[in-house]
């Protein structure tokens, strides 16, 4: 009597333990199954699968699916794979964050274009969703319909591109050593995008990005702000916003904001030609730089009133060059931001004496009749050692053919000399 007694105890334990029905997962822990009705299993089945199984003993180990989670950009693609390794003749199926059932094997369930089948095997179920919205973002589930039925679930995270950042705050041109203060915006990131500042290849530390999440509840608007003190060499620099975001995949998504800078003007006084002599015609270009342009040029000598030349033109000409041209020359160069003057010294030199065309046309020829006379030279020195060499060979060939014979000019030498021939000849060659 005790055995039968004990069943209702242990069917009790076995439905408060796992209420709806629950399997060991491959990690160890239970999974809660919502299994319909109509499906119970037989009563020694329950107890023996619900109650007193061990991983050991759960031959549904190989029966588990898995997935992974992806993360896709928004307006991308997605696919979904959902593998088994024993299915028990059984069918894998995929179902949206909303339970909706979007492939039974091999057979499409939600009428979504964007939802292809990719792959369909007994092992295997992979889909793609194309143009991903934030909206299909959540939690995919793979189920495979054993006993029981057995679930993976794949995360799938939405990335929220950031729309193309906005700069405020620029109204109108700035004046030297003013500061100014640029905003910059960006929404529609998802997670949240963070901004940076810099002025051409310089980086400028803005204040930190602050985040605030737009009204669709997924993405959010970012902004920063930065102050800095312009220069004149700031005038026409471009100053960047950019933002950075996973989504983007190192592309460069940024904006420009161009600023001008006024400032007083500056200029110098260069000499054409740079090294003037008496009698040359002479230009000063007083070159100005500032922003406005200077407009206006007063040229002026040490020592002499009034002013030499007031105009818009920036040179002063001389057409011929005078000792007296000599001395100190100042050029104020003027804009609606202010004045400044440049100083030239002007030394004049003497005049540079200019040879005449015959006297060139004379050194010409001196120089080429003095080539062609080395030439000769060379030649002569060479032929004279030639002929010499070969003409001491030719004598003594001679004397070595005819011993008994001697030439007449070996037979003088040899009387002048008080010989008369026989062993003790001596012989001389000219």
């Amino acid at each position: 009597m005790g055995a039968p007694s004990a069943l209702p105890l242990l069917l009790l334990f076995a439905c408060c333990w796992a209420p709806g029905g629950a399997n060991l997962s491959q990690d160890g822990y239970w999974q809660e199954q919502n299994l319909e009705l109509g499906t119970l299993a037989p009563l020694d089945e329950a107890i023996s699968s619900r109650v007193w199984s061990s991983p050991d003993m759960l031959a549904s180990q190989d029966s588990q699916p898995w997935t992974s989670d992806e993360t896709v950009v928004a307006g991308g693609t997605v696919v979904l794979k959902c593998q088994v390794k024993d299915h028990e003749d059984s069918s894998l199926q995929w179902s949206n964050p909303a339970q909706q059932t979007l492939y039974f094997g091999e057979k499409r369930a939600l009428r979504d274009n964007r939802i292809q089948l990719v792959k369909s095997t007994p092992h295997e179920l992979s889909i793609s969703i194309s143009n991903v919205a934030l909206a299909d973002e959540g939690e995919y589930t793979c189920s495979i319909f054993t006993m029981p039925v057995r679930t993976a679930k794949s995360l799938v995270t939405v990335l929220g591109i950031p729309q193309k950042p906005v700069i405020s705050g620029y109204k109108s041109s700035l004046r030297e050593k003013d500061t100014t203060t640029l905003s910059c915006q960006s929404s529609g990131s998802k997670p949240a995008a963070q901004l940076t500042w810099r002025k051409g290849d310089q980086e400028l530390h803005g204040e930190s990005t602050r985040i605030q999440e737009d009204p669709n509840g997924k993405t959010f608007t970012v902004s920063s702000s930065v102050t800095f003190q312009v220069t004149r060499e700031d005038d026409g620099a471009d100053i960047v916003c950019s933002v950075n975001h996973e989504s983007l995949k190192g592309a460069d998504r940024s904006t420009a904001q161009r600023i001008e800078v006024l400032y007083t003007p500056t200029a110098k006084i260069r000499p054409d030609p740079p090294h003037p002599r008496e009698g040359q015609k002479l230009l000063l270009h007083c070159e100005g730089r500032g922003n406005p342009v200077p407009q206006q040029y007063v040229w002026e000598k040490e020592g002499s009133v009034p002013p030499l030349k007031m105009a818009q033109e920036s040179a002063l000409i001389f057409p011929f060059l005078n000792k007296s041209d000599s001395g100190t020359y100042g050029c104020t160069a003027t804009s609606n931001m202010g004045s400044y003057k440049a100083y030239y010294t002007l030394n004049v030199n003497d005049p540079s004496p200019v040879p005449s065309s015959s006297s060139t046309y004379h050194a010409i020829i001196g120089g080429i009749v003095a080539f062609i006379v080395f030439l000769l030279l060379i030649l002569l020195i060479f032929l004279g050692h030639y002929l010499i060499r070969h003409k001491g060979t030719y004598l003594t060939h001679e004397a070595k053919g005819s011993d008994d014979a001697p030439d007449a000019d070996t037979a003088i030498i040899n009387a002048e000399g008080g010989q008369s021939g026989g062993d003790d000849k001596k012989e001389y060659f000219i």
